[in-house]
């Protein structure tokens, strides 16, 4: 037997916070060696942090990571551990995103990527360059400050195996396990027994069993210890990592961290047997194919990672890891964890004082006061298992150095400040059900009428224009009718900024004078420019009912149902003009449900008017009432409202990535947002396939 002891550490990914990421990287150190651990990976670029952007391009980003490394590399922790860290280097003038394998002031080389992550959320050849040959290593010269930790002045850059006395180890960083021809692949035929993945995986909803079929297939195919170490937490402001480091071995789960964690520092270590990678290999169809692997260069390295059973047994390390159930959470346990996290790192990050929501009674801003519920519910529980640096961050942000709450409400009740704004057009209905929720949650809940503002602004533009703009209702067009609705949304606007600017003064807060951040509560549909941050940006209309459900049960929140089952409407118009039904055709032409399904099929399969129109064809062939014409007509008018709006989506309120069609243009979705918004070529076609299909089925009656 040849037992190792291996730790994926789990850490946040903090943009330029040199000495937090240094802090964090020496104790997952110290905690994989207490663990027995004699090999220990992290994150993706955890010395800088993984989302510095364009700060990769900066010569003091490199130099502040080099010197950080040169502080890890000097601490006696790292003796007798083969230490793998993730930094940025330049090497001839070209920067790489590279791993580091190192000890206690020694470096062996350096692994540059070989696939970069460039779609998507990821801008990595903006600030990157992938190694571009193949089993071949060059020189790499030291900086001054590693020469005087390592005495050392150059070593080897490139792709290669580490060799150690008992074993081989080799690395594949995050987007190289999603690349068809995988490294692993070849290191593994070339004898690598032990593959380190270190990664900066965003959070989505329903990716991670995606990480880990990848991770399974690759070993059950090939046999090998895959080491998957994932970061954690929110990044550069809208990428949320969501950690989930394992360790695997021929296809089978040993250890697993958190999938969501508020820990500052989590290690996940497993025992392993490298015989049994060895004995695995002997038994599949592989051999041939490794006999025939052109030869990687290897580096030699001279510490010794197994240990003898009778040592492990003396010294009470612990015992081969046996087999176990990967965890899954359910997509909606993902958005409760996910928004948590997002918000109260946002919340800690800025050292604000709370957060600040107007509450309409609707269902999407009380599922974003129902996200404040859940993030206290997460930190109630990370302080009961003695995270001290979570009740250190909650009384720092509350200002209370004495604070110990004994209930999410009493998080909540320090945190957040809820407002029912009414106006004329506004119900009893929506009022009452807004201040029992509140009350519910622990919200700090205030209840005022904004009639007099909107008149203020009426007046102004009636000044201004000497026009007097009258609701349909009243006989007034249709300009007049979004032109005085406009006026009350974003007059709700303005007062929650002046509420959310005095509130902790006017009610004599420990943190007196501190803001509190604005929540805006638009979904993935209808996301726009008026709040700090969206908690609810990037999910759907249909899983923000799902969630609402889940939490209900979950949560024993009998009051959701009165949300779920209420008509959606902003109350923007008259009462005389009936109910106002936000998901009606007459509303906005097209359901929910549809939004979606165009959202998806415009950014995730990447379909213009035309084969957007061809696939509904197909999919909405059996719809009740959706002939040709239908559904050529819901095309144009998804593209057409898309194209008229995307400049909107160049000012929108940053919210937590989780979904496949976010139209953030900021970071995910890079289209133009100047269109010829008519589609004169895309519609024409399209019209003159509806009449020859219409012709033809006439011909069939």
């Amino acid at each position: 037997m040849a037992l190792v002891t291996v730790a994926a550490a789990t850490l946040p990914s903090v943009p330029l916070d040199f000495l937090g990421n240094r802090d964090r990287i020496l104790e997952s150190i110290r905690i994989a060696k207490e663990k027995g651990a004699t090999l220990r990976t992290g994150p993706e670029l955890e010395i800088p942090g993984y989302g510095c952007l364009d700060h990769h391009l900066e010569g003091d980003t490199f130099l502040h990571s080099l010197e950080v490394l040169a502080d890890i590399i000097s601490d006696e922790v790292c003796q007798d551990m083969l230490i793998d860290l993730g930094v940025g280097v330049r090497h001839r003038n070209v920067r790489y995103n590279t791993r580091v394998f190192c000890t206690y002031r020694k470096i062996f080389c350096i692994r540059p990527k070989m696939a970069l992550a460039n779609d998507g959320l990821y801008r990595e050849a903006r600030h990157f360059t992938a190694w571009s040959k193949p089993r071949q290593v060059e020189a790499y010269y030291l900086d001054s400050i590693l020469r005087r930790v390592t005495g050392q002045t150059t070593v080897p850059i490139g792709d290669m195996i580490l060799s150690t006395p008992d074993t081989a180890v080799a690395c594949e960083s995050c987007e190289e396990l999603f690349v068809p021809l995988n490294p692993s692949i070849f290191t593994g035929l070339n004898g690598a027994e032990i593959t380190l993945n270190s990664s900066a995986s965003h959070a989505e909803l329903r990716k991670l069993r995606t990480r880990l079929e990848l991770i399974s297939n690759s070993t059950r195919k090939l046999g090998g210890i895959y080491i998957y170490a994932n970061a954690t937490g929110l990044d550069e402001g809208r990428m949320l990592h969501d950690g989930s480091s394992m360790v695997i071995q021929n296809g089978e789960v040993l250890a697993q961290g958190s999938q969501f964690s508020l820990a500052p520092v989590e290690v996940t270590v497993a025992t392993v047997d490298i015989e049994k990678v060895r004995s695995y290999r002997s038994s599949i169809s592989r051999n041939v194919q490794a006999a025939r692997q052109p030869d990687f260069p290897r580096v030699e390295c001279d510490l010794v990672l197994s240990r003898p059973v009778e040592d492990i047994w003396l010294s009470n390390q612990p015992e081969i890891s046996p087999t176990i159930e990967l965890r899954i959470l359910d997509p909606m346990e993902e958005i409760h964890a996910a928004t948590a996290v997002y918000l109260w790192q946002y919340l800690t990050r800025v050292n604000l004082a709370g957060f600040f929501l107007a509450l309409s009674g609707g269902l999407d801003s009380s599922t974003v006061a129902l996200f404040v519920y859940g993030m206290a519910r997460l930190v109630l529980l990370s302080i009961s298992r003695g995270e001290q640096t979570t009740l250190q961050d909650l009384r720092r942000v509350t200002g209370d150095e004495n604070f110990t709450p004994v209930t999410p409400q009493d998080i909540v009740s320090r945190l957040l400040h809820t407002c029912y704004m009414g106006t004329v057009n506004s119900s009893e209905e929506t009022e009452g059900r807004a201040k029992r929720f509140a009350e519910m949650i622990g919200a700090y809940h205030s209840n005022i009428a904004i009639d007099e503002t909107v008149t203020a602004h009426e007046n102004m533009v009636q000044k201004a224009l000497n026009f007097k703009p009258k609701y349909q209702v009243a006989g007034g067009s249709s300009a007049e009718n979004l032109a005085k609705q406009n006026i009350q949304a974003r007059s709700r606007m303005v007062i929650a900024y002046s509420l959310a600017q005095l509130s902790t003064t006017a009610r004599n807060l420990p943190r007196a004078g501190s803001a509190l951040l604005v929540l805006g509560s638009g979904n993935v549909d209808e996301d726009a420019s008026s709040a700090d941050i969206a908690p609810l940006g990037s999910i759907s209309k249909n899983d923000a009912k799902a969630f609402q459900r889940w939490a209900r049960e979950k949560w024993d929140l009998p009051i959701l149902t009165e949300f779920m089952e209420a008509t959606p409407t902003a109350e923007l118009l008259p009462l005389s003009a009936g109910v106002q039904d936000d998901e009606s055709e007459n509303e906005i032409g097209m359901t929910y449900a549809e939004l979606s399904v165009f959202g998806i099929m415009r950014k995730v399969d990447k379909l213009g008017p035309w084969s957007a129109y061809l696939r509904l064809l197909s999919e909405w062939r059996d719809r009740p009432g959706y002939g040709p014409r239908e559904i050529a007509e819901k095309v144009y008018k998804f593209y057409r409202s898309h194209a008229l709006n995307r400049h909107k989506s160049c000012t929108i309120t940053p919210s937590v990535h989780l979904s496949p069609y976010d139209p953030d243009d900021n970071r995910y979705d890079l289209r133009p947002f100047l269109y010829v918004i008519n589609w004169p070529w895309q519609f024409g076609k399209i019209r003159s396939h509806v009449e020859q299909l219409e012709e033809k089925l006439a011909e069939k009656k």
